[in-house]
């Protein structure tokens, strides 16, 4: 199966994908383009599946970054090492690919094609609400970009109605602004169901940048994508991880 990530017209024309599960060499569980080095996948399997990601990406490299669900944003150069803890990336820098990997959290492309500045980002609902998005936003503005000019896509992520969560969830959002209030719906019981993206989208108009979501579910679509909620609710020993890559072209 060939690797066929999905793309956005909104960060064209600079190489970018948010990839499937689909067209790896990984077995199980994490069939079939596992590209988490974090899961206890087999380790060679995981590295042919990234080169796999950074020769359809057109690039040699790919920058990883810790990711700890923070909101620290490093500048990812020609010297890049991958164990720096951060949930977000920047770079001016030509031929190098932001990968940034998830299982139901939101990855987030950045894009100033006219400035030549990317960014990628890791948001989850802790990431977003300590201000991942906007970090990533301010660090391509310090690199040069401008933020009128900046657009971010948000890739697969899960959607409102599979995210459950507890009632100490929502007080945590309505005590830093009772106006989130917007983003929760009442579920089954005491139970709330959270609408990540939406969440997402507006911390990133807020941000002033123009920012859309390519409406794919990764807990719904188990064919297309790992998710992290799913495989809890299987009883699985773990989950594969997806990676989403853009690029600046090589001079």
């Amino acid at each position: 199966m060939t690797i066929n990530p999905i793309t956005d017209p909104a960060l064209d024309p600079l190489p970018h994908g948010f990839f499937t599960r689909n067209g790896g060499l990984s077995g199980g569980i994490y069939a079939s383009l596992n590209c988490g080095a974090g899961s206890r996948d087999d380790a060679q399997a995981v590295a042919q599946n990234r080169q796999s990601v950074a020769a359809s990406m057109g690039v040699q490299n790919l920058a990883f970054v810790h990711q700890t669900h923070s909101a620290d944003v490093v500048i990812a150069g020609k010297d890049h090492k991958p164990g720096q803890q951060a949930d977000a990336m920047v770079s001016a820098t030509p031929g190098l690919g932001l990968a940034i990997l998830t299982a139901d959290c939101q990855p987030v492309l950045f894009a100033d094609a006219q400035s030549g500045v990317i960014g990628a980002a890791h948001a989850g609902w802790r990431g977003a609400l300590d201000g991942v998005l906007e970090n990533t936003v301010q660090a391509m503005c310090d690199l040069g970009a401008q933020r009128s000019q900046i657009r971010a896509v948000i890739g697969p992520c899960i959607s409102q109605t599979v995210y459950e969560v507890g009632p100490e969830f929502l007080d945590r959002f309505m005590d830093e602004d009772p106006q989130y209030g917007q983003f929760f719906t009442q579920g089954n019981a005491d139970r709330y169901l959270f609408n990540l993206p939406s969440f997402g989208l507006m911390r990133l108009r807020a941000a002033g940048v123009d920012a859309t979501w390519v409406r794919r579910c990764t807990y719904s679509e188990s064919d297309n994508f790992f998710s992290y909620r799913r495989s809890v609710h299987q009883n699985e020993p773990d989950y594969g991880r997806l990676v989403s890559v853009i690029a600046l072209p090589a001079h």
